[in-house]
């Protein structure tokens, strides 16, 4: 991919074009949710990540660490807005997998615990593309969703500047939306199902063979 990034500083995008693998690209997404890199990728220049998210960066920099690259995020809550509207989110991540096993441990994981899973799968020859979820309302209005396909315009956009094997890796991949399915505080539960991935729990759910995981390998790995 060789767009240029004239919106990030020239060090920030020396750093993104220089990543080669998914563990790379891993470990600059984690700098930048930790505020040691200002710029990422798709997203605001010089603009880390929400306030809402901050008690959120410890899982997500590490789930970004164990070959789980995190592209967005949010916390579960139920609140009244500035423009004094009732808002209600559910706690949701989107990550990019590329690796079978990986791809397979989330999904079980997720499915163990009775969270919504949404795959998109990018690879050649075509995959499973499942419809979003509504994970934001205000005043019971849908907000925002997680999930569904990606346009050619918008993976280039989201992953713009970066070297072009590595491109072609995160744009043929696998985007995997894990969802709450109750909104406000409750949902922040998906944090710690999630969080036996990158070690910082150590007791793995139960994992039974789960139906999204045949874009892969029709079998449990």
């Amino acid at each position: 991919m060789d767009l240029k990034a004239p919106w990030m500083s020239r060090c920030d995008r020396r750093r993104w074009r220089s990543a080669r693998t998914i563990s790379d690209l891993g470990e600059l997404m984690a700098l930048w949710l930790e505020g040691q890199i200002a710029s990422r990728p798709g997203y605001q220049p010089r603009y880390g990540p929400e306030d809402e998210t901050t008690h959120l960066v410890p899982t997500l920099a590490a789930l970004c660490r164990a070959g789980y690259v995190t592209t967005c995020s949010q916390p579960g809550l139920a609140d009244t807005g500035a423009d004094g509207l009732w808002w209600e989110q559910r706690a949701a991540v989107e990550l990019l997998v590329t690796d079978p096993m990986r791809f397979h441990r989330l999904v079980d994981a997720a499915h163990a615990a009775d969270l919504a899973v949404r795959i998109n799968d990018y690879r050649p020859g075509g995959g499973v593309h499942q419809e979003p979820v509504i994970v934001t309302t205000r005043d019971d209005e849908a907000m925002t969703a997680f999930g569904g396909r990606i346009s050619r315009a918008d993976m280039a956009m989201q992953w713009r500047g970066l070297d072009r094997d590595l491109y072609r890796e995160v744009s043929t991949g696998i985007y995997v939306s894990v969802i709450a399915p109750e909104y406000g505080t409750s949902g922040e539960r998906l944090w710690g199902v999630l969080g036996f991935l990158t070690g910082q729990r150590h007791n793995e759910p139960a994992a039974p063979c789960a139906s999204s995981t045949q874009p892969i390998d029709p079998t449990c790995s």
